[in-house]
């Protein structure tokens, strides 16, 4: 079926066999027969105490004790021991987060309160949830409870009775086995088998050791799909890589606890997607953010790298389909492939030949941040949203909409399959040349982007050339389109454009020099962007410099960023 999506009207067809499979299995689960099924063999307590190595944020553990669930911006108070979970969410976004029980880790920094809360608070959600509910235990929220009630359980079972020790067991055991029945495709396959295996680590006795033989099996399949030979995420998200990194991370050393070697398909993983996530660090300690991932804080990519040891390895220079250019102060790192399809593509970015710029470790030039867990616009996912080139008010690809979401999620169709990428190097010059074929079938037009790196004068030169390619399309009647390259800033970034109405003098906060956008474009504006961090979305600014392209002969526009003080 994965092929399908690539053929016109194909997702809606996937979209219809999903549906009816989805529908057949529905009529079975949370039967009493399915939740017999998911209860044998009942575990014998618990064995290892998983750790996971993401950073906790003390603050959130101190609100929750205090009575205030906040997340994403959104909250309840249900006050000092209340139940957050029998009154409603004020967003879908708060829905996730909660049930995901992310916030176990926060509350487990606290010591004895934290694990007392976090067992009150385990026990009313079972209570509301436990035999089974479509939301609650979809894999969407499924995978990451699993995943942190297998790492909380131990610390927060501490003081708790035989009884309750029995019923979370039996609960992390029934959740985990439902997690492996999910056929959700491979998109994330990866991620709910170890979810599942590192439960099963936390399990004693024979239903333990059972759900560990079939997850760890489960996940070998997996991993070789999900994770890439050169270490990045088949998704080509950043965020993914690191994500993943972090869970197998905590997987190892839980194994490492049971005495269980780690298959060779999880090691080759984990040294895989150690390097990718070290390519993907920029300067600022943070990660670049493309296809779907946001750039973290640097403390949260540190903790999965505190023991990659790789610091005398070499960074490579492109992994995954992104190149990196680099010189005294400049960084800038490339989009310089195709987006992922079929079921990969639901966090995808169809946005060609972006980049992300950093000026003495701070980022200037960057794209929207957006990632599926902020729940921003879908529109965040488009060419306009991204540090590129756009023609018109036209797409290179968008999210399905309708039936074909619903039941596939937002995945993205009639995206561009070609992009070429040429590097060059030679004495104190680093160059790109980049093309791609998005904007060939509605107007004719192929877009070009060289990129050169002058080490030595500590600057970065562009051009945008827009070549036709083939017979001349487009609107009919019409000899020219209008074109936009948009440098989005991030947040901490000031912008002024210059007397000559052209050059932009661009300022990162803390920095005492700043530096200059020049162009050749017809004309340069400043205009309202935004940019998600966190999750959260913060106001920022874009550099538009636009053109007009004529369609039987292209067009070209020539920019430069130096240090404020050349001249």
């Amino acid at each position: 079926m994965a092929g399908l999506s690539s053929l016109p009207g194909g997702n809606a067809a996937v979209a219809l066999g999903v549906a009816a499979r989805r529908r057949l299995t529905s009529e079975f689960t949370g039967t009493p027969l399915h939740r017999w099924n998911l209860a044998y063999p009942r575990p014998e307590g618990l064995a290892a105490a998983p750790r996971d190595l993401r950073p906790t944020d003390g603050e959130t553990g101190r609100r929750i004790l205090a009575g205030a669930f906040v997340f994403g911006g959104a909250g309840v108070t249900p006050g000092p021991r209340g139940d957050p979970f029998d009154r409603p969410s004020p967003d879908r976004r708060f829905a996730v987060a909660l049930h995901r029980m992310g916030w176990l880790r926060d509350l487990l920094s606290l010591g004895d309160a934290g694990a007392d809360e976090g067992l009150r608070l385990v026990l009313e959600w079972r209570r509301s949830f436990g035999r089974w509910n479509a939301f609650a235990w979809s894999p969407e929220v499924l995978e990451r409870r699993v995943f942190n009630l297998a790492c909380a359980a131990r610390a927060i079972c501490a003081r708790a009775s035989d009884a309750e020790i029995a019923v979370i067991s039996l609960d992390l055991a029934r959740q985990a086995r439902f997690l492996l029945q999910a056929d959700e495709g491979p998109a994330r396959a990866a991620e709910r088998a170890c979810a599942a295996a590192v439960a099963a680590t936390a399990l004693a006795g024979r239903a333990g050791e059972r759900l560990l033989a079939r997850a760890l099996r489960t996940l070998e399949r997996a991993l070789p799909v999900s994770v890439t030979p050169d270490g990045g995420h088949a998704s080509r998200s950043p965020q993914a890589a690191l994500e993943l990194l972090f869970d197998l991370l905590t997987l190892d050393d839980a194994l490492v606890q049971r005495g269980v070697a780690a298959p060779d398909e999880v090691m080759r993983a984990l040294d895989r997607l150690a390097a990718a996530v070290r390519f993907f660090t920029l300067a600022d300690g943070k990660l670049a953010a493309f296809q779907g991932g946001e750039e973290l804080t640097a403390s949260y990519v540190a903790a999965a790298r505190a023991n990659d040891g790789m610091e005398d390895r070499a960074v490579p220079a492109t992994r995954n389909g992104y190149h990196r250019l680099e010189a005294r102060s400049l960084q800038v790192i490339a989009d310089a492939a195709p987006p992922a399809e079929g079921p990969w593509s639901v966090t995808a970015c169809a946005q060609p030949l972006a980049i992300e710029v950093l000026a003495g470790a701070k980022r200037l030039i960057v794209g929207g941040g957006w990632s599926p867990d902020a729940h921003a616009p879908q529109a965040m996912r488009l060419v306009d949203a991204a540090s590129t080139v756009s023609v018109g008010d036209a797409a290179c690809g968008e999210p399905v909409r309708g039936f074909s979401a619903d039941v596939l999620g937002p995945r993205l169709a009639e995206t561009y399959d070609a992009v070429d990428a040429r590097r060059h190097e030679a004495a104190g010059a680093l160059w790109l040349e980049l093309a791609h074929d998005g904007w060939v079938k509605r107007f004719g037009l192929r877009h070009e982007r060289r990129l050169y790196i002058d080490v030595a004068a500590d600057e970065l030169r562009g051009e945008d050339v827009f070549t036709a390619a083939g017979a001349v399309k487009g609107p009919a009647g019409r000899r020219f389109v209008p074109f936009m390259v948009r440098f989005h800033l991030h947040p901490e970034v000031s912008a002024l454009i210059a007397r000559d109405k052209k050059s932009v003098l661009l300022k990162a906060e803390g920095q005492e020099h700043g530096w200059w956008l020049r162009n050749d474009a017809i004309e340069v504006a400043l205009e309202p962007s935004v940019h998600y961090q966190n999750g959260q979305a913060r106001r920022s600014q874009q550099i538009v410099l636009r053109g007009q392209a004529r369609l039987d002969a292209g067009a070209k526009i020539r920019w430069k960023l130096s240090a404020a003080e050349s001249r």
